[in-house]
């Protein structure tokens, strides 16, 4: 199987063996994301991509991206709060547009910028209640 034997080029340094299909592996992803909620973290998107063995591009955060909803959706069935929430970028620890855009700040009641003090406190929010729902389960 081709995608079992792809090699991961990354952004340097050797090419690593990765199995292409973790990007789409939405119970794999919620398990790192629970472990991180459980931890009180966030989860920067290169640290993500690192813990299913890639290294960050911008294809595979795109991948891993289409995939968060996934995450969500199967959060949602199991009356949990989304998970997406505390993966964040590396720069200023928030999530990237596609989170934005996806429409889940507006249910949540943000109208708001994506970028600064008003989206920091906001996401911020969000992820003290992923954390606090996680504590100690």
């Amino acid at each position: 199987m081709a995608a079992k034997n792809a090699r991961d080029q990354g952004l340097g340094g050797e090419a690593t063996a990765a199995d292409v299909a973790a990007l789409g592996d939405a119970p794999r992803i919620r398990a790192i994301l629970t472990a991180a909620a459980r931890e009180g973290r966030s989860v920067s998107y290169s640290e993500l991509l690192g813990d299913l063995g890639f290294r960050f591009t911008r294809p595979k955060m795109r991948a891993v991206c289409k995939t968060l909803g996934e995450v969500d959706r199967l959060a949602a069935i199991d009356g949990e709060p989304d998970l997406a929430v505390l993966v964040v970028r590396e720069s200023d620890r928030l999530p990237g547009q596609g989170w934005w855009v996806g429409g889940t700040a507006l249910l949540l009641g943000y109208d708001g910028p994506w970028e600064g003090a008003a989206a920091a406190r906001f996401i911020r929010e969000q992820q003290q209640a992923v954390f606090e729902y996680w504590a100690g389960r």
